[in-house]
């Protein structure tokens, strides 16, 4: 069934794939809205700008991975249908129309509002023909001297085969015509990555699109030669990849499969539309794609490089500065034993990024590595970032004689490299370094310390949602627990021991851990929900994740909801659940939150009769998560630390400029009513996380 056939239908309950919404398209949808945050007139210029570049990066992402999986489903013949009903041809059809409107929309919006709104701020992002003629001249002389000596022109011809083309590399494709013979060549020039993607030129600062500088000068690379056609292009290759089960070493097999890489099928060809059918054909038959994977750009190519221009220092053209704050209760911590003394107190929860990462979850380890009572430290790492507090305390620790043991998920989809290196860093200075499973990934956020407390070993804990990324924990947002609980750090040092071992985990006494008992102790806890609606009680769940696409699932909260259960889930990109549909999940309410912060947190709070059941983790609500990574998912039973999840959820629900999604699969933008002030959850937290920070100081 179409988009536009779902509108006007309502689905037939009676067929399995009517139940849900195509995942692909959903996310697509997704991108859609942070489209739209780059087209409202409330976000600041710069920050338009920004989540212009983010849709072109998620785009790229999404063909790297998923449309290259369909691909390859597609050219191996597959029919099978997916939970929606599609087959992979389908949904690469559906996905393509999908695309081309995202392009469209935001290839207009570059050109006719964001570029004419920077000119007035004094940001001039032109083109040659904007040129002034000393601007010309010092453009001539800074393209002689920085831009001329790194071009490499490749002529294709006999003897002369089509050049491999890098993935997401911009090109130059040119025809170039032999005066005396009339031949007409084809010749390919790369845009150097080295450089910036916008070059600036003369005292008020134009902004000259490197491509468009090198298109130019052509002349230069093909003296006596005529340039009869030029045209930008970009390709994008397959970058998904799978290590075999049977690798023996997997550090090894995850570097050659990055050198695989690098030549992995094309999956997309962007061209600019000006390209005459003789060039694009000259590029489909040179990269090997089909017509369906060409898409004609009306304008600039790969925006994500807009990016350099959302950086640029002009503070009155972004959001005011966020400083997070510190916990009331870390604050008080005056040495390195008060940490752990206030988490045995009682547990804590940190909220990121209203919350300091540095002075909460880098505090936590740096203090375990300075601290001499404490004698062992275990911790994952699944995305981290260059100037990461964590990795260098886990040496620092290591080489103070400290048990230290780090899980490296080699296979995080693009940070394998810096995961490498980091790897072979701490081996060096003597961390025990996991690499985990070829064919399950460790995703867990979890730090587990064991100090000696005067004549016993006491274990300490953090379990998070998000990574131990000191870059993205200032603009992701998470949730995470300090804990001492002893059930849950039995439960965490079982877990560790598995995934070093041999060992597999009999029971666990609190934690929910995927592959074992999260889909499982979910089920059991929207089922118990469920009942408590059938007798009449009080029956309610809000889930807050970043996508919800497992069948199995859906169907639980699906029952849930004819049971008369209450449910609110708040999906930031992906949700293939149908919400509002009478006699199926009218008591179901679906909304996404798109805004200043990457909502990132992974919530659950269960409410069936007089009980409540809290929990936070790794996990989203895939099939992949469930079945096939190491989550660790894990209650909240301090009444604080209940209470402060149950105010954010409530937030994110009373936030009238989000997104509402319909039961034929559309999202539309909530608008305050007339007379009424937005309530953005971000603004909402900030300000409570100031006003938590003053009290602290008036104390």
């Amino acid at each position: 069934m179409s988009r536009n056939d779902a509108t006007a239908t309502a689905p037939d309950l009676s067929l399995p794939e009517e139940r849900m919404l195509n995942r692909e398209l959903s996310r697509l949808d997704f991108n859609a809205r942070v489209l739209a945050q780059a087209a409202d007139p409330e976000v600041p210029l710069l920050e338009r700008v920004r989540f212009c570049s983010i849709v072109s990066s998620n785009l790229d992402e999404f063909f790297m991975v998923r449309v290259a999986g369909l691909l390859r489903q597609a050219g191996a013949g597959v029919t099978t249908r997916s939970a929606d009903g599609r087959t992979p041809l389908a949904a690469l059809s559906d996905i393509r129309v999908r695309v081309t409107d995202i392009y469209d929309q935001q290839a207009q919006l570059w050109r006719e509002q964001l570029t004419p709104m920077l000119a007035e701020q004094g940001i001039l992002v032109g083109s040659i023909a904007d040129c002034s003629e000393d601007e010309l001249t010092e453009l001539t002389s800074r393209f002689d001297q920085e831009v001329f000596p790194v071009l490499t022109p490749l002529a294709v011809g006999p003897g002369q085969p089509f050049p491999y083309i890098s993935g997401l590399s911009m090109s130059l494709g040119v025809f170039v015509r032999e005066p005396e013979s009339g031949e007409d060549r084809f010749a390919r020039v790369k845009v150097p990555e080295v450089l910036p993607r916008f070059l600036p030129v003369g005292s008020r600062g134009l902004l000259l699109p490197l491509e468009e500088t090198i298109a130019h000068f052509l002349s230069w690379l093909f003296p006596g030669m005529e340039v009869v056609e030029h045209v930008v292009f970009r390709v994008t290759r397959d970058a998904d990849f799978e290590v075999s089960d049977e690798a023996d070493d997997l550090l090894e097999a995850v570097e050659l499969e990055l050198r695989r890489r690098r030549f992995g099928d094309a999956v997309r060809l962007e061209v600019a539309s000006t390209a005459s059918p003789a060039m694009v054909q000259r590029l489909r038959d040179g990269m090997g794609v089909s017509a369906d994977q060409v898409y004609a750009i009306d304008g600039m190519l790969d925006l994500a490089d807009v990016a350099q221009i959302a950086d640029l220092d002009r503070p009155d053209l972004r959001y005011d500065p966020w400083m997070p704050v510190t916990r009331p209760r870390l604050a008080a911590t005056t040495g390195r034993s008060d940490l752990f003394a206030e988490v045995r107190r009682g547990d804590l929860l940190v909220h990121l990024p209203y919350d300091s990462f540095a002075t909460s979850v880098e505090l936590f380890v740096r203090a375990a590595a300075k601290d001499r009572d404490v004698v062992g430290i275990k911790t994952t790492v699944y995305r981290t970032s260059d100037d990461s507090a964590m990795l260098p305390a886990l040496i620092d620790a290591a080489e103070q004689g400290k048990q230290t043991v780090c899980l490296v998920e080699l296979k995080a989809r693009f940070d394998e490299r810096r995961n490498i290196e980091w790897s072979r860093a701490m081996e060096q200075a003597g961390v025990h370094v996991v690499y985990g499973y070829a064919n399950l990934k460790i995703h867990a956020k979890m730090t587990l310390i064991v100090r000696r407390d005067g004549e016993r070993l006491h274990r300490y804990a953090h379990i998070g949602t998000g990574n131990y990324n000191s870059n993205t924990a200032r603009s992701y947002e998470d949730v995470g627990l300090f804990t001492d609980d002893e059930a849950i750090t039995a439960d965490l040092a079982d877990l560790f021991n598995h995934l070093t071992g041999f060992g597999r985990p009999q029971r666990f006494r609190k934690i929910l851990a995927a592959p074992f008992n999260l889909r499982s102790g979910l089920i059991e806890r929207i089922r118990a929900v469920a009942r408590a609606a059938a007798e009449g009680e009080r029956a309610r769940i809000r889930i807050k994740v970043n996508a919800i696409a497992d069948p199995g699932i859906v169907e639980e909260l699906y029952r849930a909801s004819q049971a008369g259960a209450e449910i609110d889930i708040i999906a930031r990109s992906i949700c293939t659940l149908r919400p509002g549909v009478p006699g199926l999940s009218e008591t179901i309410r679906v909304r996404s939150v798109v805004g200043r912060f990457l909502e990132h947190s992974r919530v659950f709070a269960f409410e069936a009769g007089d009980t409540e059941t809290y929990l936070l983790g790794s996990a989203d609500l895939m099939p992949r998560n469930l079945d096939h990574r190491i989550e660790v998912v894990a209650p909240i039973e301090d009444a604080r630390a209940r209470e402060e999840v149950s105010t954010v959820l409530d937030s994110l629900l009373a936030d009238n400029t989000a997104w509402q999604l319909s039961a034929d699969g559309s999202w539309q933008r909530l608008s305050p009513d007339p007379g009424t002030p937005g309530r953005s959850t971000h603004q909402v937290l900030m300000r409570r996380a100031r006003l938590r920070a003053r009290r602290r100081s008036r104390a």
